[in-house]
């Protein structure tokens, strides 16, 4: 694996990472809370997306547009059911959801679950780093590399984990920020 090859997959372990940052709720109404959210329509898993326009009219709302109105019911139970713990409103047209100010309580609590997403990030990472070393080490047994090289190449690869890991921790304290920010 060629440096370049680890430093890709580590940024996509990165926004991967990310990505599970934004299901987590701030205090404020955001369509990607919803991302999680698949709906079985027509027999089939699929992603609330697929399905509707979801927006924020204003920082307290979601709002959700199915593009089937025979969906509507579905996709109200879903969230219902969900363990996002909000509530939908159904007009007949478009479903409502009113994201309600977060307790000190839950803030905290959405705290530990970044951290643990963000842990979860690094093991992936560490994942990486291991594998990467292995074939180093693994190229000097075989002959390829010399016992300097695959030392220089084993520092790359911690050099670029840590690089990856601090660049986590940057996302997840501003993470935390915005969920304890008021």
């Amino acid at each position: 694996m060629s440096n370049q090859e680890l430093e890709a997959n580590m940024r996509k372990s990165i926004e991967a990472a990310q990505r599970t940052f934004n299901t987590i709720r701030t205090g404020r109404a955001n369509p990607s809370l919803l991302d999680r959210l698949s709906i079985e329509y027509y027999g089939a898993e699929t992603p609330l997306k697929s399905l509707a326009t979801i927006s924020t009219p204003d920082s307290q709302t979601i709002s959700i547009q199915p593009f089937d109105i025979g969906s509507l019911s579905l996709i109200e139970k879903a969230i219902a059911t969900s363990d996002l713990g909000f509530t939908p409103n159904n007009d007949g047209k478009v479903i409502r959801i009113n994201v309600p100010p977060l307790t000190e309580e839950r803030r905290k609590e959405f705290c530990k679950l970044a951290s643990k997403y963000s842990e979860e990030g690094k093991i992936a990472l560490r994942n990486l780093r291991r594998d990467a070393i292995e074939k180093v080490k693994k190229q000097e047994k075989d002959g390829d590399l010399s016992e300097d090289q695959s030392r220089d190449q084993q520092e790359v690869v911690q050099k670029l984990t840590d690089k990856f890991i601090a660049e986590l921790e940057k996302h997840l304290a501003e993470k935390e920020a915005d969920i304890l920010k008021v």
